[in-house]
C-alpha cells in the first residue's frame, strides 16, 4: 500500500469515528495532478452521479461508493474552474433528486443553489505581528468592544445591491477604528439561500456567501483589518441548517446529517433541522467547518448561534423526547461543545469562543475539566433583558424595579460575560434601541447616552449592533442600509461623537478591564438610593489610585449636593459627562473639581458633593488623593471572610435570569 492510500485511509477511519477535523481534504472536490476528485458522504444512497455544466447535467459520470465509509467518489478531466456541479442522488427509497456538495467552498449567486469549481489562491498573509500579539495576550484583562455588523445591510450600493467585502474594506476599517471599536463581529458569513433569515439558516458551511463577495475579498478584509489593530469574529450555527431539500435535510434519503428521531431532527421555531450532535461524521464535518474559517480567513474568534437549543431537549416548541434518564439534557449537544471548545483552542489557544446562551443551568464558560463547555464568554441575556425593561421604564416606576439593574451585581461573576445590544434586540417590532428610551425626543438620547455609559462601567465585555451607536430610529431592516441619513440631524451626530467618545475612553481606562475577571473590579458605593434612583459604584485597577467613580442618575431631576462615597481623601475630577453640550446635552463645563469631606457615607469614611445632570451619568476620577490613610473599622460595615464566601456562593446559585423570548 502506497504512502498516499495508508493516508487516506487513515483520513477516511478519522472521519468515521468523528475525529477527523480537517474533512474538508478528504471530501469535496480536488485537484490531483490534470484530474479533479469528487467525494460525497451519502451511506445509504442506492446511486451517486457527478453532474454539471461539464456534462450537460446528465448521468453520464456515475459514482462509485467506498462500502465501509458509505463515501462515493469519482475521477474525472471534464470540470473546468468556475463551473457548476452537483450531486445527483438516487436515496435509500428510489427518489432521485439534486443535492449540494456539503463541502464546497463556493457557490453560485441565490437564488441558483449549484457549487462552483474554486480554488482559493494561496495568500501570503501580513498579519503576523497582530496574530503574535494576540497569542501572548491575556483576552480577559484587556478590552473587549465589539461592534456587531450584517455584512450586506450596513451599507449598499445607490442601485441597492451590498457591499462587496471589498467595498467593506475601503469603508467599514476606517469607520470601526474612527469610532473605537476593537472587534467587529459578522452575522454568519457562510452560504446561505434566504437574506430573510440573516444567514441563520446555513447550507454552505465552508462556504463564504456569494452575496459578499469573493473568498479572496473576505481575505484581504481580515488582513487590513488586523493591519488596523482591528480583530474579526464570525457568527457559526452548529445547532440546526436549512430545511430546503436540495441542501442537506436526509441526504441519502434517511437521516444523515440530523437526528433520528423526529422531535429532536425537526426545530419548529425556527423551521430548520437540528444536527445529530451525537454522531461522529457530523462531528467531523462541523469541527472542521469551524477549523477552516479560522484558519482559511485568520478571523479571531467564533460567536456559536442558538447553544440553548443544543442543551435542551425541551427548548423548541411541540413534542419532545427525554433522554435516556428522562430528563430535557441533551447530551449529545453538551459533549460536542465540549470537544468544539477542546478542539479549538488545542489548535489555536489564542482563539476567542463565545456562546450566545439564554439559560443558567450549564456551565458555559471557564475550563472543560471543571465541568464547564469551556467557552471563554457568554452573551449576558438576563442583564440585557433586564436593562432594557428598566430604560424602557416611566421614571414614576423605576425606584420599585430597581433590582432590574442592579441585579447583575449578584452573578456577575459566575461567567466571563459579554454585555450586547445585538440585532435580536432592535427587530420583529421591539424598535430600535433609541425609540425604546423612555421620553420626549431630547430625553431619548439622554437615556441613550446613561445606558451605554452603564453598559461601559459594568463588568463584563461589550457589543453593540451597528446603527445603535448614532441612535437610528427605525428598526433594523435586513435588506437596506442602515439609516446614514439621520447623522444630518445634530443630535444623531452628536450621539455618533459621544459613543466614539466612550468606546476610546473604555479602551484606555484599564480600571474598567484590567481586573474584569475578579470581584475586586468592582466596589458598590450606592445601590440602595430607590427614592433618588441614582446608582453609584467604583471601578478599579492594579493600582489604588486607579479607580473611576461611575454615578448614573436615572430620574428626569438635577440633583445638587449630591453626596457620593469616596474611599480616600483629597482631590476628586469629573472627567466624563452625558449631558455635555458636545455630546446632545446642555451642561456646557463640568462640575468643578471637589475636596472630599472626613464625614462617613455607608461604608466609606470620606464624601464628596457634586451636581448630577438630568438623566446623566458621570465618571469622576481621582485627581490628588492620600491612599496611606488607615481606613476606620465600623462594625456596620466590617464583613468576615466567612461572611464574604457565603455571600458569594449565594450568588453564584442565583444565577442569573433566563430569557425565553422568541429567536430569529
Amino acid at each position: 500500500m502506497s504512502v498516499k492510500d495508508k493516508k487516506f485511509l487513515e483520513a477516511e477511519q478519522r472521519f468515521l469515528t468523528g475525529e477527523n477535523f480537517y474533512a474538508q481534504h478528504l471530501l469535496g472536490v480536488h485537484k490531483e495532478g490534470d484530474d479533479y476528485i469528487f467525494r460525497v458522504w451519502a451511506p445509504n444512497a442506492q446511486k451517486v452521479w457527478l453532474v454539471g455544466d461539464f456534462n450537460e447535467w446528465d448521468d453520464s459520470l456515475p459514482m462509485e461508493i467506498r462500502e465501509v465509509s458509505g463515501i462515493w467518489e469519482v475521477k474525472t478531466a471534464l470540470p473546468q474552474e468556475g463551473e457548476k456541479y452537483k450531486f445527483k442522488v438516487r436515496q435509500a427509497n428510489g427518489r432521485e433528486i439534486m443535492k449540494i456538495d456539503p463541502f464546497a467552498i463556493r457557490f453560485e449567486e441565490r437564488p441558483g443553489m449549484a457549487a462552483l469549481l474554486h480554488t482559493v489562491p494561496t495568500k501570503k498573509w501580513k498579519d503576523g505581528l497582530w496574530r503574535g500579539r494576540q497569542k501572548r495576550r491575556n483576552t480577559f484583562k484587556r478590552p473587549l468592544n465589539i461592534y456587531e455588523v450584517h455584512a450586506s445591510s450596513w451599507k449598499q450600493h445607490p442601485d441597492g445591491t451590498p457591499y462587496s467585502f471589498a467595498d467593506l474594506k475601503d469603508e467599514l476599517i476606517p469607520y470601526v477604528k474612527k469610532m473605537g471599536y476593537t472587534h467587529i463581529e459578522f452575522m454568519p458569513l457562510m452560504e446561505h439561500p434566504l437574506g430573510m433569515s440573516w444567514g441563520y439558516q446555513l447550507t454552505g458551511y465552508f462556504a463564504l456567501s456569494s452575496y459578499y463577495g469573493t473568498p479572496k475579498e473576505f481575505q484581504d478584509f481580515v488582513e487590513e483589518c488586523h493591519l488596523n489593530n482591528i480583530g474579526i469574529f464570525v457568527d457559526w450555527v452548529p445547532g440546526h441548517f436549512c430545511i430546503n431539500d436540495d441542501t442537506l435535510p436526509y441526504y441519502d434519503g434517511t437521516p444523515t446529517f440530523e437526528y433520528e428521531d423526529p422531535n429532536r431532527a425537526k426545530n419548529n421555531r425556527w423551521g430548520t433541522i437540528c444536527f445529530d450532535l451525537g454522531k461522529p461524521q457530523v462531528q467531523s464535518f462541523l469541527i472542521s467547518s469551524a477549523l477552516f474559517w479560522l484558519e482559511m480567513y485568520h478571523i479571531d474568534g467564533i460567536r456559536v448561534d442558538a447553544v440553548s437549543s443544543m442543551l435542551y431537549l425541551d427548548y423548541d416548541d411541540g413534542p419532545w423526547t427525554p433522554n435516556h434518564e428522562g430528563g430535557n439534557r441533551n447530551f449529545e449537544g453538551f459533549y460536542f461543545l465540549q470537544k468544539l471548545n477542546a478542539v479549538i483552542k488545542l489548535a489555536h489557544p489564542a482563539t476567542i469562543m463565545m456562546a450566545e446562551e439564554s439559560s443558567s443551568e450549564t456551565k458555559i464558560t471557564g475550563l472543560i475539566e471543571n465541568g464547564s463547555l469551556g467557552f471563554d464568554y457568554k452573551w449576558n441575556m438576563g442583564w440585557m433583558n433586564d436593562v432594557l425593561r428598566f430604560y424602557e421604564m416611566d421614571p414614576l416606576f423605576r425606584k420599585d424595579n430597581f433590582r432590574l439593574l442592579t441585579f447583575s451585581f449578584m452573578y456577575m461573576m459566575n461567567e466571563n460575560y459579554i454585555l450586547a445590544f445585538s440585532h435580536d434586540e432592535v427587530v420583529h417590532g421591539k424598535k430600535s434601541l433609541m425609540h425604546k428610551m423612555w421620553g420626549d425626543r431630547y430625553k431619548q438620547f439622554a437615556h441613550l447616552r446613561n445606558m451605554y455609559t452603564y453598559m461601559m462601567t459594568h463588568p463584563g465585555k461589550k457589543l453593540l449592533f451597528m446603527g445603535s451607536e448614532f441612535g437610528q430610529f427605525l428598526e433594523w431592516k435586513y435588506d437596506e442600509q442602515l439609516e446614514w441619513g439621520n447623522l444630518d440631524d445634530e443630535m444623531n451626530l452628536k450621539m455618533q461623537h459621544f459613543t466614539s467618545t466612550l468606546n476610546q475612553f473604555y479602551e484606555n481606562e484599564p480600571a474598567l478591564w484590567e481586573l474584569e475577571d475578579s470581584r475586586e473590579t468592582i466596589e458598590i458605593i450606592d445601590a440602595d438610593n430607590l427614592n433618588d434612583t441614582v446608582l453609584s459604584f467604583i471601578r478599579k485597577g492594579k493600582m489604588k489610585k486607579d479607580f473611576l467613580i461611575v454615578v448614573l442618575n436615572l430620574a428626569p431631576v438635577e440633583r445638587h449636593d449630591f453626596t457620593i462615597g469616596v474611599p480616600y481623601p483629597g482631590t476628586y475630577q469629573e472627567i466624563l459627562n452625558t449631558e455635555m453640550e458636545e455630546f446632545g446635552g446642555t451642561w456646557t463645563k463640568h462640575n468643578s473639581d471637589v475636596q472630599t469631606i472626613e464625614q462617613s457615607f455607608k461604608k466609606f469614611d470620606y464624601q464628596i458633593q457634586t451636581v448630577l445632570p438630568s438623566l446623566g451619568a458621570l465618571i469622576i476620577r481621582p485627581k490628588d488623593i492620600n491612599v496611606r490613610v488607615q481606613k476606620k473599622v465600623r462594625k456596620a460595615t466590617k464583613v468576615t471572610t466567612e461572611e464574604t464566601k457565603k455571600e458569594i456562593q449565594a450568588s453564584k446559585l442565583k444565577g442569573g435570569k433566563v430569557d425565553s423570548s422568541p429567536k430569529k
